[in-house]
């Protein structure tokens, strides 16, 4: 069986890959076996307090970052989105979050843990901040979130004091850089041929997977 491989880079804390993760779960339900998904982060809120600065200092600010994303929320009845985002709570960074889930990456795949511990805590810790209003860059929302779910952080925190976590999320960062991602979420299919980045509808995802899948041989081009 053909299987296409998707590199699917986010930032935790970036309203369009919460919204993206319907869209993931759609392809997930149609292809089944056929595609595979490897989760990677990019670095969009690294920073918060100074890409708000930047980008919306004037245009109102958090306040002007908020009516924004309530606004884009409108158009996607499906996802619940909290009225007081970054109102309230103003994460200082995604980065904690992505160390944290590299690190549970990196327990589910030498087996120490279920297979889908990782995305299910993923998408617990997405919905901790977009629907709860929860500071997901703060260790001990991080932690309460993985036991909530669940999961031991123990195991998790002890890869990061080792410090292979932080190796595992500078290899995500720096792939990133290296394959020119532009933001969150970004697809990369075809070994880095085909990058989709945005608000990438599901019929396009279908369509590129589609064309991969067809293809007789894998050094043919795609037509998508």
């Amino acid at each position: 069986m053909k299987v296409v491989p998707i590199l699917y880079f986010s930032d935790l804390l970036c309203v369009w890959a919460y919204i993206a993760q319907w869209r993931v779960n759609a392809i997930k339900a149609a292809f089944g076996e056929q595609v595979r998904f490897e989760t990677r982060f990019c670095s969009v809120f690294g920073a918060s307090e100074r890409k708000i600065a930047t980008n919306w200092g004037a245009k109102g600010g958090y306040e002007g970052f908020n009516a924004h994303l309530r606004h884009a929320a409108e158009q996607f009845p499906e996802i619940s989105l909290n009225p007081d985002i970054w109102l309230t709570v103003r994460p200082a960074s995604s980065n904690a979050a992505h160390l944290f889930l590299k690190a549970q990456q990196r327990l589910e795949a030498s087996g120490e843990c279920a297979a889908g511990t990782t995305d299910n805590l993923t998408w617990a810790v997405r919905r901790a901040f977009f629907e709860s209003a929860r500071d997901i860059g703060r260790w001990e929302v991080l932690r309460a979130v993985a036991r909530e779910q669940g999961v031991d952080p123990g195991p998790i925190e002890a890869l990061i004091h080792d410090g292979r976590a932080f190796a595992d999320l500078c290899c995500d960062l720096q792939d990133a850089e290296a394959m020119r991602i532009q933001g969150s979420p970004s697809f990369v299919l075809n070994e880095g041929r085909q990058k989709l980045y945005g608000n990438v509808g599901f019929r396009v995802l279908e369509a590129n997977i589609q064309e991969l899948l067809r293809a007789p041989t894998a050094d043919q081009a795609s037509w998508c």
